[in-house]
C-alpha cells in the first residue's frame, strides 16, 4: 500500500506534533507493508500562520496528487478543502475550540471551525486518546462515531533506551510550548514551598512566558525558573536523565507527549487531572487535580526526594509496550486498509 504523509510539521523546531510525525514516518518506513511517501516543502517555515495556509491547502494536494498514492494521511490536524486522495486525518485535540480564547481569531476559525468542517469529508479518523474521541464527537455533530479511531502515538526509542542518571533533587523539567494551557505559571507559584527546588521549561515561547517571568520575580525566584526556549535532542535528552521530576500541570492535553516520555524513560512524573493525562499515565504516576495547589506542593516534594523513583523504573517496561511506536503504526495500517 502507498501512503502520502503530510510531514511538513516535523521540519524545524517540531513541537508535539512534529514529533508525532516523525516517529510515524520512521515507524510507517519500518513497515513491510507500507511503501511511504513523506510530503514537505522544507523552504515553508510551518510555524508561519500565512505559510501554513499554502501548504495545507495549496502544495499539499498538488503534491498528494503526484505522489499516486492511495491515501492521503494528513496527520497534524488539517486538512485541505479539496483532496485528490482519500483522506485519513489525525485530530490530536480540540483545543483550539476549548481552550485557546487567547489565539488570534483567524487562527481560532482557522484550526477549530474550519478544520472542524474539513473531517467530515475524510474517510477515518484517528484520535490520540479516548479523551480526545469524546471531545471530537461532542463538537463534530451528527458524525459516524465508527469512523473515528483511538491511536496512541509512539514514544521514540532514545527515550525508551535512555540511562537515567538518578534524580538531581531539584530540577523540576517542564516540557512543551510555554502557552497558557501548560499552566506553567501555577507551578512557578509553589517554588516558595519547595526549597531548593528549580523550574527548568524547554519549548517555544509565547507571550505568556512574560507572565510566568512576571510571577517569578514576585515571588523572589526568578534565579529559580529557566526558560531554555527550544532545544535539541541530545540537550533534552540530558535533561530527562538527571531531572528529579517531569511536571504537566496542563488543563488541556488530547495526549501529553511529556508524561508519555517520561514514562517511557523511567522518570518520576506528576500530571493534573484534566484531558487525556490520567488515561496517559494509567495509574502509573501521581494525578493531581490541577487548582490543588497543597496536593501539587506534596506530590512534587515527593518526587524530589526521591521517593517515587522506584515507582517510575518498575512502570517503565509496561509503558513501553504501551507506547511504543510499532504498535502506533501498526493500528494505523489498519485504518488504511480498504484504500489499495
Amino acid at each position: 500500500m502507498r501512503v502520502a504523509l503530510d510531514a511538513q510539521l516535523a521540519i524545524g523546531t517540531a513541537t508535539g506534533i512534529g514529533e508525532y510525525v516523525r516517529g510515524l514516518a520512521r515507524a510507517l518506513r519500518d513497515d513491510p507493508e507500507i511503501d511511504l511517501v513523506k510530503l514537505c516543502e522544507p523552504s515553508l517555515d510551518p510555524w508561519r500562520f500565512d505559510r501554513r495556509i499554502l501548504w495545507d491547502q495549496v502544495l499539499l494536494p498538488r503534491r498528494a496528487a503526484r505522489a499516486r498514492a492511495d491515501v492521503l494521511h494528513c496527520a497534524s490536524g488539517t486538512v485541505p478543502f479539496a483532496a485528490p486522495l482519500p483522506v485519513i486525518a489525525t485530530v490530536h485535540d480540540v483545543a483550539w475550540l476549548r481552550v485557546q480564547a487567547h489565539a488570534p481569531a483567524y487562527a481560532r476559525y482557522y484550526f477549530g471551525r474550519f478544520s472542524l468542517e474539513r473531517y467530515r469529508s475524510v474517510a477515518r479518523i484517528a484520535v490520540d486518546s479516548e479523551f480526545s474521541r469524546r471531545e471530537l464527537l461532542r463538537v463534530l455533530d451528527d458524525y459516524d462515531a465508527a469512523r473515528v479511531h483511538v491511536v496512541y502515538p509512539g514514544v521514540a526509542d532514545d527515550f525508551c533506551t535512555l540511562e537515567r542518571r538518578g534524580g538531581d533533587a531539584r530540577t523540576i523539567l517542564i516540557v512543551g510550548t510555554v502557552e497558557r494551557r501548560k499552566n506553567l505559571d501555577a507551578l512557578v507559584r509553589l517554588l516558595p514551598d519547595l526549597p531548593g527546588a528549580r523550574i527548568v521549561s524547554v519549548g517555544p515561547p509565547t507571550s505568556y512566558r512574560d507572565e510566568c517571568a512576571a510571577t517569578a520575580r514576585r515571588l523572589g525566584v526568578t534565579d529559580r525558573v529557566e526558560f531554555r526556549g527550544y532545544v535539541d535532542r541530545r540537550h533534552l535528552l540530558d535533561l530527562y536523565a538527571s531531572c528529579a521530576v517531569v511536571a504537566v500541570p496542563s488543563q488541556y492535553e488530547g495526549f501529553g507527549y511529556a508524561a508519555a516520555q517520561a514514562l517511557c524513560a523511567g522518570v518520576p512524573c506528576v500530571v493534573s487531572d484534566r484531558g487525556a493525562l490520567p488515561e496517559v499515565v494509567g495509574g502509573d504516576a501521581p494525578v493531581v487535580p490541577v487548582e490543588d495547589a497543597s496536593r501539587w506542593a506534596g506530590a512534587l516534594g515527593r518526587a524530589l526526594r526521591g521517593d517515587d523513583d522506584a515507582r517510575a523504573a518498575s512502570a517503565r517496561a509496561a509503558a513501553i509496550e504501551r507506547l511504543s511506536w510499532p504498535a502506533s503504526a501498526r493500528r494505523m495500517r489498519d485504518l488504511y486498509a480498504g484504500f489499495a
